[in-house]
């Protein structure tokens, strides 16, 4: 049986850049966590991945309960399977059990939990209430949902077509940078303590919606300020990638 140190779990598993809620939020409990069960052989990744999605379900049931109580016992249990879903990644990265099937296991599951904790959450305010926003809601996010990820995707072959880094350390402003040094200095602030600059992404959006709106019972307007939060981060991105290929569009191969 392998023991692990807590310095040693940090080192090994917690990622250069993360969002701000898993750095603040998640990681010391993760972590923790997985010093418990990292010595035992039988607590895999992808047993790890399943019981995320298992607890997930119990979010979305208490969801669709709709009163008040069975919110905040969804938000509870939401935040549980997002603490057990990177359980998973850094018991694969302590313990070097990646796995081509493991990261298919994570993402559908992961966009699965999503699409029931969204219909439990929506459909059963639109129940108890008969509001017909809430479906609209429920299809916002979804759609939002959807986007970002096809966006990371294609935003990550555009990048690597065309030589724009991500670097995970603090650096100074690369040549050719069509950002204002005031950028570089905000970002290297962030990612010295391991949060990326990209403040609004997918992972606050989905803790917002399915977290913080529930806690506070707004969860009309908790899910339509962070719709507009990913939307806007989302946008600079962007906007950031086609300052960069104008910049560089010679180098760019014609099509």
């Amino acid at each position: 049986m392998t023991l692990y140190t807590l310095d040693e779990i940090r080192a090994r598993t917690y990622k250069p850049k993360d969002a701000w809620w898993t750095v603040l939020l998640v990681d010391p409990l993760a972590a923790r966590l997985v010093r418990l069960v990292a010595p035992f052989r039988s607590v895999t990744p992808n047993r790890l991945t399943v019981l995320a999605f298992v607890v997930g379900v119990g979010s979305a049931l208490c969801f669709w309960r709709a009163s008040y109580p069975w919110l905040l016992a969804g938000a509870l249990l939401f935040h549980l399977s997002f603490v057990l879903d990177c359980m998973d990644g850094k018991i694969a990265r302590l313990r070097d059990e990646s796995s081509p099937f493991g990261s298919w296991l994570d993402y559908v599951l992961d966009r699965l939990r999503v699409l029931a904790c969204t219909v439990a959450l929506f459909g059963g305010q639109y129940q108890a209430t008969h509001d017909f926003a809430y479906v609209w809601l429920a299809g916002l996010v979804i759609f939002l949902d959807m986007f970002r990820y096809l966006n990371a995707l294609q935003m990550g072959k555009v990048r690597a077509e065309i030589g724009l880094p991500e670097p995970d350390a603090a650096v100074d402003a690369p040549a050719g940078a069509t950002v204002a040094p005031s950028w570089w200095k905000y970002r290297n602030l962030l990612v010295g303590r391991r949060i990326r600059p990209h403040l609004f992404s997918g992972i606050e959006f989905m803790m917002f919606v399915f977290i913080v709106g529930p806690l506070v019972h707004q969860i009309v307007a908790v899910t339509l300020l962070s719709a507009l939060l990913m939307g806007a981060f989302e946008l600079l991105l962007i906007y950031r990638l086609y300052r960069f290929t104008q910049a560089h569009r010679p180098s760019l191969s014609p099509l």
